[in-house]
């Protein structure tokens, strides 16, 4: 929980700074203006983000335990409270910036406990072997690419593309990353079982 509500206020408080840079009422700034802030907070405020947060929390809460059968349990239930803790530090955090005024609307408490459970359950799957494992790992970077396509972020084309490059260049890092040494594992442990066979 004290995850969730880090992130939750951290998203916030980067709205925050965000908003205070930004000249909206200049047309260049409008049209193509940007700040490292605002790509931040764009970052951080993204469906993919949070859901990366679940599945980090899942994968945190089980992984000394990842093999027992409680392992899914336990980082579904993980994933929902980091999720709905998010969502009130972020709530509150937006409400002391607004006078005293909650903003989060019921539908953010709902989506945190149905999505927050799944992405926990696959936070927990992380550390198991094969295919499983291996699709678990690729949750977060898949889906934040294909966020990029259906709903990119930024108010402006600028925003939009630096938001895109940022976040397919770490997606197609990460990607990569995790099916090399998927791969090299996996030789590993074919070698050792030809090794042991007679």
């Amino acid at each position: 929980m004290a995850v969730g509500a880090g992130f939750g206020a951290a998203t916030s408080l980067m709205n925050a700074l965000s908003h205070s840079e930004a000249d909206l009422e200049s047309r260049a700034y409008a049209t193509s203006g940007w700040s490292i802030a605002e790509i931040m907070s764009l970052l951080l405020d993204s469906g993919w983000a949070w859901a990366g947060l679940a599945v980090a929390v899942g994968w945190l809460v089980t992984r000394a335990r990842a093999s027992r059968p409680s392992a899914l349990a336990q980082g579904a239930a993980a994933g929902a409270l980091a999720l709905l803790a998010a969502t009130a530090a972020y709530g509150i955090a937006d409400g002391i910036r607004n006078g005293g005024q909650l903003s989060e609307s019921p539908v953010w408490w709902v989506a945190s406990v149905v999505l927050g459970a799944p992405l926990g359950a696959v936070g927990a799957c992380v550390r198991r072997p094969g295919a499983i494992g291996l699709l678990a790992r690729l949750t977060v970077p898949v889906g934040a690419a294909v966020q990029m396509v259906v709903l990119p972020p930024g108010r402006n084309e600028v925003v939009q593309t630096i938001g895109r490059t940022v976040v397919w260049t770490a997606a197609a890092v990460s990607v990569g990353f995790i099916v090399v040494r998927f791969l090299l594992v996996e030789r590993r442990r074919r070698s050792s079982a030809a090794a042991e066979s007679p």
